[in-house]
């Protein structure tokens, strides 16, 4: 799958589960660890421990690999490593405080 194909799938996923706020950032020349990032904020601990387990679930299903999940137990930020696209599934006040899109962005 093409990275471009990788996001929207991720997208479309994250969409699913009623990840709120889907952001998509370009990251090429900035990362030398990936491509994209992509993300998104959940409503609770529990909803954003879904978003992300829905997310690892459906790429599984789809033969992506997974490279590796951190943050699944507590829930406050899930990152979620394909290769190519980083997915962050955050609450709304870890996303408020890291500001990865303006870090990301500049």
């Amino acid at each position: 799958m093409h990275s471009h194909q990788l996001v929207a799938f991720v997208v479309d996923k994250l969409d699913d589960m009623k990840g709120r706020d889907i952001i998509q950032l370009d990251v090429k020349g900035k990362s030398s660890e990936t491509e994209y990032m992509v993300i998104c904020s959940g409503t609770s601990n529990r909803h954003t421990r879904s978003v992300a387990g829905y997310l690892v679930n459906e790429a599984r299903k789809a033969g992506l690999h997974i490279i590796g999940t951190e943050g699944d137990r507590g829930g406050e930020w899930v990152l979620i490593d394909l290769g190519d696209v980083v997915v962050h599934v955050m609450q709304e006040e870890s996303r408020q405080f890291y500001q990865l899109e303006k870090l990301w962005a500049a």
